[in-house]
This record gives C-alpha cells, structure tokens and sequence, in this order.
C-alpha cells in the first residue's frame, strides 16, 4: 500500500468524501487515526480553519438583538407597508394584474327616440367604440442589503433597522419615478409580454386614436394632451386650458371628480397671486389651515371676499396649498420646474384615475417582498428585496401635461424609458 506522507496533511487540509480513509489507509480497530488532529473533516472543504461551526453562528446584533426576531419586524413592517400606498400615489394610479384590459373611456351618450305605436324601438347602437385596449409594462426590481453574519456581528438593531427604511424609501421613490415617467412621457411604448408586444400608451399623444364623442362634443384624430403652454411663465389661461380638454371628455366636478393640479414651488409662487382683479377667471384662495403670516394682503381680500371658499388642509390625504376655480393645488417639487400635471381623480385606487400599476397575477408575488436567503435558521443572512410591477395610462383623456415653454413640448429630463 502506497504510504501518506502526514506531514503535507497537516500543512494542507484535504477536501475528501466521508467515508474515504478506510480503504485508502487500511485503518481498522485500534489503529484508527483522529482526523480532526491533522486539520481534516471529513466532507468538509478546509478542514475547522475559516469556517462557523453552529454554536458559533452568530444569532444577534452587537446589542443583543435576535436577528429572529428583527426578520419577524421586517415581516411585519413589510405587511404593513405593502397595506398601503402613498397618498399622492394613491390619486394617481388604479392596481391592476391583468397584461392587457379593455377599458372604459368615458364618452358616449344615447338618445331615447320617441315610441311608436308599431315596431320595436331602435337598439343602442354607439358610433365611437368607448372600450380602448390597453396594455401595461411589467418588471423585476430588487436590491440586496447583504446581511452577511461579519455585518451583523459589528451592528446594532437600530443601524440595521436605518437601512431597512433605506429599502423602504427606495421603493416608493421607484414606484413615483416610473409612475411619472409614463404620465410626462408622450411616447407609445410596446412590452414583450410572453413573447407577445402589447402597446403601453401614455394620455393621448397626437396619435391616430379618435376619443369618444362625450356629450354633442365629437372628437377627431389627432388628439394631443401634451401641450406647451406659449410662455415660460404661467399664467391663469393655462388653467382654463387644460379644464378645457379635461371636461370635453367628461372629467369634471359636475361628474363627480375631483380635479388637482401638481406644481412645482416655482409655479406655485405665481399662480399664489392669480385674481379676478388683475385679469384672472378666479382668485387663488389659501388652504384654510395656512398659517397666518404666509398671507398676503390680496389673500386676506379674496377670502373676506368669498367667506367659506377656502379649501380643507387635506384632500384623500394630499396636502392641499389652495384653490384656484375648480382647481386643488398640490405643490410638490418632484414635479419638474417648468411643467403642471392637471388631472382628474375619482380617489384613492379608483377606476377613474389615470395609470394602471400592474403587479403580478401570483398574489404571493405582489407588493415589496423581503427574500430569505440560504441559511433556514437565520433567514435574514443574504437576504434581498424584491418587487415587480409596471405601468400603463388607463384613462387617456383624463390628464394634462402642460410644458411652459414657447416651443414645443419635450420630455422632462429623466423622464425617458
């Protein structure tokens, strides 16, 4: 038998399977050597150097905290989050699973005609179809935080808690950043969906799509709810404007939505000083929880001028700045300077709102999920967050995207696909 040189054993530990030495040293009885004594597991790759044995595993942060137990918070707090949405969000979008839905548009009306003594009456017939096809986007997102057990080992609680918020705000700063991008992105889309396009349209592009006819007004192709407003300055005919082409497709407070405008601080500044005295339709009217000292001398006027016009603080829980005619106004700088969104809500997640967030159909699948990673007992090692979903306008006629500019409309910067 060809001898084992245990010097070379002891220098370099061995990868071999379990039951490997018997036959290759001829061990028996008495003479069975320790293994463990040369540096050798058996079946384990480097032998006992660099590696936890279980009663080595680290089971706590540096404060004592059971990573058990912080997996069971994050379980919890994820439930909750995914319970709800952001509000501003929440206005905005209507979730949706299915890749492609027939979607009422709003529009067409019928006319009763009067009966006759003979004959049957004439069956509804509408000359616009009011059902679009639309299609939505759909992908993966995740991020991982790798909760290595060296990591844990060096923090506390609280130090892993802040990066679990981190993941938290990533998520609803993704969900806002694509939402945005298909209502300020006038381009068509198509997603390859099982080796299938569908197209994912924005609010209507000066595409070939006619609108349905609402009321006696008749739309034609094409039709454009992207508009550059003529001046780099707002002014109160852009608010006329866009009620103008919200209320031509039926959105409007007589049909029972409620209509906002999201502005940038820069515009809000302006449109603040909009009254009937200097040209206006309406004056502007403050919020009524606005602190005294942010008004104005002309503010204190219209309101005395107008008492119990003032608007709530809180509208389906957006923070209302004001008023202006049918107007709530929402001043929020993730809007780019420069461009308003004016669009018509039926609520939080409501039909009637403008994009579809599409998540999937599994419904384990939806909503933020907190992967585990390999270890069953300490499921928060390697673990990673994930979600999928994707957007598509639903209701093309309900929204306007107005650009200040003298020139034609461009997409926003970062706004693209």
């Amino acid at each position: 038998m060809e001898s084992l040189d245990l010097s070379v054993a002891r220098r370099a530990p061995l990868i071999v399977p379990p039951d490997a030495f018997a036959d290759k040293l001829d061990i028996r009885g008495d003479d069975r050597i320790d293994l463990r004594s040369l540096g050798i597991y058996p079946g384990i790759a480097g032998g006992a150097q660099g590696f936890m044995q279980v009663g080595d595993i680290v089971t706590t942060t540096t404060d004592g905290r059971p990573l058990t137990e912080i997996w069971a918070a994050y379980r919890e707090a994820l439930a909750l989050y995914n319970g709800q949405r952001d509000r501003l969000l929440s206005a905005l979008v209507f979730p949706v699973v299915e890749v492609v839905e027939d979607v009422f548009q709003g529009g067409n009306t019928v006319d009763f005609e009067e009966a006759s003594e003979f004959g049957v009456p004439m069956g509804v017939r509408p000359e616009v179809p009011a059902y679009f096809s639309l299609g939505y986007s759909f992908k993966w997102w995740d991020i991982g935080l790798r909760f290595t057990w060296k990591f844990l080992a060096e923090k506390t609680g609280d130090e892993v808690d802040a990066l679990n918020n981190q993941i938290l705000e990533a998520d609803n700063r993704n969900q806002f950043s694509e939402v945005f991008k298909q209502i300020f992105n006038n381009v068509t889309r198509v997603a390859n969906i099982n080796n299938q396009n569908y197209n994912v349209f924005p609010i209507y592009n000066n595409d070939s799509t006619v609108p349905p006819r609402w009321k006696n007004t008749v739309h034609v192709a094409p039709h454009q709810h992207f508009i550059a407003s003529g001046s780099v300055t707002v002014d109160s005919g852009d608010f006329d404007t866009a009620e103008a082409h919200l209320k031509h497709h039926g959105y409007s407070w007589q049909e029972g939505s409620a209509l906002i405008t999201l502005v940038n601080s820069a515009q809000m500044a302006v449109i603040r000083t909009f009254r009937v005295a200097t040209g206006s339709a309406y004056d502007f009217i403050q919020a009524e929880t606005v602190p005294s000292w942010a008004w104005s001398t002309a503010d204190i006027n219209a309101s005395l001028e107008r008492p119990g016009a003032a608007p709530p603080a809180s509208f389906q829980g957006l923070n209302i700045s004001g008023r202006y005619g049918p107007w709530l106004l929402v001043e929020e700088d993730l809007i780019p300077a420069g461009y308003m969104l004016h669009f018509a809500t039926g609520g939080s997640e409501n039909a009637q709102n403008i994009v579809g967030i599409r998540e999937h159909r599994n419904n384990s699948l939806r909503g933020l999920r907190l992967v585990k990673g390999q270890e069953p007992d300490y499921p928060i090692i390697n673990s990673y967050y994930q979600r999928g979903f994707g957007t598509g306008v639903r209701q093309r006629g309900a929204a306007v995207v107005q650009q200040l500019t003298a020139g034609s409309y461009t997409i926003p910067t970062g706004m693209t696909w």
